[in-house]
């Protein structure tokens, strides 16, 4: 389980870092229209916020300390800080998975994020899953603000 997962988590923040490089035009990382309220660099911040505060702080001991509401409210980060963040992610993915016990996948998470108990095995293909939507959301936007 720990082998697929950070495969996965690997490969998906290194197509997030090929979505952000792919922007013709830096600023459009944070452009947004009519319904589109969450720019590219939003979602990327809100990933590495998300993954480094459920698998680094919480199963890692990292002493990572989220800020939700500045994942919504920064802007206009620079591209190469954005990649930076998302290759220290990776890092503490790759770290922390690495030291997981591959049994402790069947106990449960510490927290109950959605009210109720959920094992890590869950709560893992959630954050995956969580990462693949939100990295689709950046495709579309690049695709459709980076004209």
């Amino acid at each position: 389980m720990k082998d697929v997962l950070i495969q996965l988590f690997e490969r998906d923040l290194k197509k997030l870092i090929s979505e952000l490089e792919a922007y013709k035009d830096e600023k459009n990382i944070w452009e947004v229209s009519g319904i589109i309220t969450n720019s590219a660099g939003t979602l990327a911040l809100h990933l590495v916020g998300n993954l480094n505060h459920f698998i680094g702080a919480v199963m890692g001991n990292t002493g990572y300390i989220r800020n939700r509401e500045a994942e919504f409210s920064l802007r206009n980060i620079p591209r190469a800080q954005l990649i930076v963040q998302v290759l220290e992610t990776i890092e503490v993915i790759n770290e922390t998975m690495s030291g997981f016990g591959e049994n402790n996948f069947s106990s449960n998470y510490p927290l109950e994020v959605f009210g109720k108990p959920m094992t890590y095995e869950y709560f893992m293909m959630h954050l995956q899953g969580h990462l693949n939507y939100h990295l689709g959301q950046v495709n579309y936007h690049r695709r459709l603000l980076d004209n």
